[in-house]
């Protein structure tokens, strides 16, 4: 499955007042692991910001006056996401910005015409009811590094974002694939040459995990009177 986390940061609270997309961050998951491809953008929003989100975002006017307008960026932004499921805490909040961007342009229709979206803030809300969802509180609470984090910034918050999806989802993030990975690569491998598939690795356990393991399937026939595992190595 291809999914895309999405952050947005924008002029203010609500598009329904003219407020405008500022930034737009989003990273490319494909089978829940990151392949490397980002689309980051800063926006010329082209009106003031409210008061108190430009002190939320770091983001100036005067920084934002050269950057590129949303029509600008359009077409790649919509070839970016196309077909792909949206990951987005929240996802009222930027849908509702994009589809008033998007609305100012022509034939582009709206998000959920080319995307399914999953919130993680309506996720969260359902694993922990009655708790402070925040992307911060969910760092805290599920043990994700946000210490890098002194601003909202898209693109930052959406690799958070993802560290937070796999860990709600118990995905890679909190099984450790990374370390299983490492125990195979140390493990002793050898090919039986007389196998049908001579590329097949066979993972060869130590002695003492021999020994562990005949000791407890001994237990557990002492104990019940019948060792199917047992009596299945007696037949071979």
């Amino acid at each position: 499955m291809r999914q895309v986390i999405l952050d947005t940061e924008t002029t203010g609270l609500d598009w329904r007042k003219g407020n405008r997309v500022v930034e737009i961050g989003c990273v490319e998951v494909l089978e829940r692991r990151p392949t490397g491809r980002t689309f980051h953008y800063y926006l010329n929003p082209d009106c003031e910001f409210e008061p108190g989100a430009q002190e939320v975002t770091g983001l100036s006017l005067d920084f934002l006056a050269d950057k590129p307008r949303f029509a600008d960026i359009a077409e790649d932004f919509i070839a970016f996401i196309d077909g792909a499921e949206l990951i987005i805490h929240n996802a009222a909040f930027d849908i509702g910005f994009l589809d008033a961007e998007l609305a100012r342009l022509k034939d582009f229709g709206k998000v959920l015409d080319r995307c399914t979206v999953e919130d993680t803030l309506l996720m969260a809300r359902q694993r922990f009811p009655g708790q402070r969802n925040s992307l911060d509180a969910l760092c805290k609470r599920l043990g994700v590094d946000n210490s890098h984090r002194q601003l909202h910034g898209a693109l930052l918050d959406a690799q958070i974002l993802l560290d937070v999806y796999l860990a709600l989802t118990s995905g890679q993030g909190e099984i450790g694939f990374q370390i299983c990975e490492e125990a195979v690569l140390s493990a002793a491998v050898v090919v039986n040459p007389q196998a049908g598939d001579a590329s097949r690795p066979r993972v060869l356990i130590q002695p003492e995990e021999a020994q562990a393991h005949a000791e407890r399937l001994a237990g557990l026939q002492k104990k019940s009177g019948r060792c199917l595992w047992l009596e299945a190595d007696a037949l071979i």
